[in-house]
């Protein structure tokens, strides 16, 4: 298929002259030439038209584009279908040369959509498994923790407990020594 080089638009506005570009231009005071910021009304108009054909151009060339695409697409189809209908005949011939092929080509067939079936389940299992590690560590960690403060508690406790046995002897000691 041999595609066409895109031409450039016939520029549909006339070039400015040099007179035209002499009042754009205006002499700074540094010495170097700029434009001036101020467009005539009819120079607006010349590019707001300028643009507007440059829009309608890639409307048509997006257009055109489109239309190639939507035929290549539907070539596209038929060659599939062709394909498909050539690997028919070829099989057809194939069975003719040797018998048991047809049933070599069926278990084949099987043995490709088991394998087909077995993919996604071997991801499944794969996904799983890492579930499973993850939450065994995650169950671990917690596990872990919670052993950390059991000891510290059982510590506080045994604090607290040996805290108030001397407390309760000194009290009961400034009673004796009261009486």
């Amino acid at each position: 298929m041999e595609t066409a080089q895109p031409q450039p638009p016939p520029s549909s506005q006339p070039q400015p002259q040099p007179k035209q570009l002499n009042q754009l231009m205006v002499q700074q005071p540094s010495g170097s030439l700029s434009f001036s910021s101020q467009m005539s009304k009819e120079d607006e108009e010349m590019s707001r038209s300028a643009l507007s054909n440059f829009r309608a151009k890639e409307e048509e060339i997006e257009k055109k584009k489109m239309e190639v695409r939507e035929r290549v697409q539907a070539q596209m189809g038929r060659v599939e279908e062709e394909t498909k209908r050539l690997a028919l005949i070829r099989e057809e011939l194939e069975t003719l040369a040797d018998p048991m092929r047809k049933e070599v080509s069926l278990v084949r067939k099987k043995i490709d959509s088991v394998n087909k079936e077995l993919k996604p389940l071997g991801q499944s299992v794969q996904k799983k498994e890492k579930e499973y590690k993850d939450a065994l560590d995650a169950f671990n960690d917690k596990n872990k923790e919670k052993v950390q403060l059991v000891t510290k508690l059982m510590e506080l406790v045994t604090e607290s407990e040996t805290l108030r046995l001397k407390k309760l002897d000194e009290l009961s000691k400034s009673i004796d020594t009261a009486r």
